[in-house]
């Protein structure tokens, strides 16, 4: 399919989507992660960018306009839409993306990134998606493209500025 035909799609933090090969996918992750979804056969795929593992059972009308903040919604939501189409979820290749350190990481700590990363990683093991490839963790934040026709998605990780966890760095205008 030629670029120029495509339809772009840019997903912000709590967004989903589902669609055909007429599509591709763009976000940006710090510690928020992406799920993609893909039928290879149908060329039908998903995606999502959510920002906490677990379920937002107790969401506030704040982030109603949201329902993807939480990876179980997120993946519910996906599975949701790609049954409308007709695909059944375990046919379907998984790929997971994010978790990045947006703040120096301890050696002890467990930071939301690795948590979201954990979680995609057990959600779809869970459901039976065979992951085909991953980007995970590590400092910086990601530039995601997932076209959804071919089924391919370019990550590119995107270091932090010199002395990103320093004080003075991070006051100085």
């Amino acid at each position: 399919m030629n670029d120029a035909k495509l339809i772009d799609i840019f997903l912000m933090p709590g967004d989903y989507f589902v669609g055909g090969g007429q599509y591709r996918v763009r976000t940006l992750l710090g510690s928020c992660v992406s799920i993609t979804l893909w039928h290879p056969a149908l060329r039908i795929g998903a995606m999502s960018h959510f920002l906490l593992p677990g379920h937002g059972r107790r969401r506030s009308e704040q982030w109603s306009d949201k329902p993807g903040l939480f990876a179980a919604d997120a993946m519910q939501l996906m599975m949701d839409g790609m049954a409308q189409h007709g695909v059944p979820l375990i046919q379907c290749q998984g790929k997971i993306f994010g978790g990045g350190a947006m703040f120096p990481r301890s050696d002890q700590a467990r930071d939301i990134g690795m948590q979201n990363g954990d979680y995609a990683r057990s959600m779809l093991q869970q459901y039976g998606v065979q992951v085909v490839s991953e980007s995970l963790f590590g400092e910086g934040h990601r530039q995601l493209i997932f076209t959804i026709h071919s089924g391919e998605v370019l990550s590119r990780q995107v270091p932090p500025e010199p002395g990103w966890g320093s004080v003075a760095a991070r006051t100085q205008a």
